[in-house]
């Protein structure tokens, strides 16, 4: 059976990308692997997908990015969460919860 590509709902990457910068600085391809093992390998990010959202939460301020040497003498760029990206994460999270909440009510067993 082939594989499906599954879909996020949107603001959920943004969001996830938040959530593991929280914990500290991370270059592009460890949040993306933090992002699969924290989520057992359920959510795969791709890198046409993850840069384009690291940059929109430049642009709004949420997160700042400086070039880094790696432990492998590579340079790298690190993210790191800004007050105000911390703040939208916060939002971020409130309105999902909601959203989440919603859906349960809609899927839950009909009683007759």
């Amino acid at each position: 059976m082939p594989k499906r590509k599954k879909d996020l709902l949107p603001g959920t990457l943004e969001m996830m990308i938040l959530q593991t910068l929280r914990r500290g600085a991370l270059h592009g391809y460890a949040i993306a692997q933090d992002i699969q093992q924290t989520s057992q390998d359920v959510l795969q990010v791709e890198e046409g997908s993850l840069y384009p959202a690291l940059q929109r939460l430049l642009r709004e301020g949420w997160v700042v990015a400086n070039w880094e040497v790696s432990a492998r003498n590579r340079q790298v760029r690190t993210y790191k969460l800004t007050a105000a990206g911390r703040k939208q994460l916060e939002r971020e999270i409130a309105g999902f919860e909601r959203l989440l909440e919603g859906i349960g009510r809609v899927m839950r067993p009909v009683e007759s």
